[in-house]
């Protein structure tokens, strides 16, 4: 059982399926500390192709991770994940009331979920290198992250506060916090040009749900390059 934050354990254990490293899985693990529900940690290990077991097909099938297990109710896809959890596990929500800021914790969210994580998915990733060779990976995904950045830099400057679109934590941080760590450690962006990601991400590491949450943390951890 994993550490998290204080707080009602549900009737049924949650149990969460992850691998330490990818950011999809990150990020709903932030949202489980946050509500401070205790959940089973499975580690699934992309690596070895345990996401594509008929066991784990039977969750989740595409093969990605993360799958939450929440007694009789599955589901897969960490957008689709943070929202049951928003709905059903209502303490720290993840969404502000007005809506106009809920519009951009949605967009912030999808600029991160569908116009950079995909594109430094493992595969995508692994399809390039065989085709064109390790430096060609590391500059599609430098372009492409460097392309959300940007657009995210934009979006947030008249709404970020201490966080992301003001003084609390919300959705938008969520999907950050896990894409410019990846940015940073994996792939060797130059966060000077991306001063407002910069500064929050500074407040994401001094937040203990946000380190509980960090893949080095992870039990499946391991000190791998890929």
């Amino acid at each position: 059982m994993t550490e998290t934050l204080a707080s009602p354990v549900p009737a049924s254990p949650l149990k969460l399926y992850s691998y330490w490293r990818s950011s999809c899985s990150h990020r709903v693990r932030i949202a489980l500390n946050l509500k401070g529900l205790n959940f089973e940690y499975k580690a699934v290990d992309l690596l070895k192709g345990e996401q594509f077991t008929p066991e784990y097909e039977k969750l989740n099938p595409i093969g990605y991770v993360p799958t939450l297990v929440d007694g009789d109710v599955v589901i897969a896809d960490s957008f689709a994940i943070l929202m049951y959890l928003e709905e059903k596990y209502p303490q720290h929500p993840l969404l502000p009331r007005d809506l106009s800021k809920r519009a951009i914790n949605y967009q912030a969210a999808n600029i991160v979920s569908s116009s950079i994580q995909p594109l430094q998915n493992l595969a995508v990733l692994k399809y390039i290198e065989e085709k064109s060779g390790p430096a060609e990976k590391l500059r599609w995904v430098q372009h492409h992250i460097e392309k959300g950045f940007t657009a995210l830099e934009k979006l947030l400057k008249a709404h970020a506060g201490k966080y992301a679109t003001g003084d609390e934590i919300f959705l938008a941080d969520l999907f950050l916090a896990p894409q410019i760590l990846g940015a940073i450690s994996r792939f060797s962006v130059d966060m000077s040009k991306f001063p407002l990601l910069s500064r929050l991400n500074e407040e994401y590491n001094g937040i203990a749900a946000f380190q509980d949450a960090a893949p080095a943390k992870q039990p499946d951890a391991t000190q791998t390059s890929t």
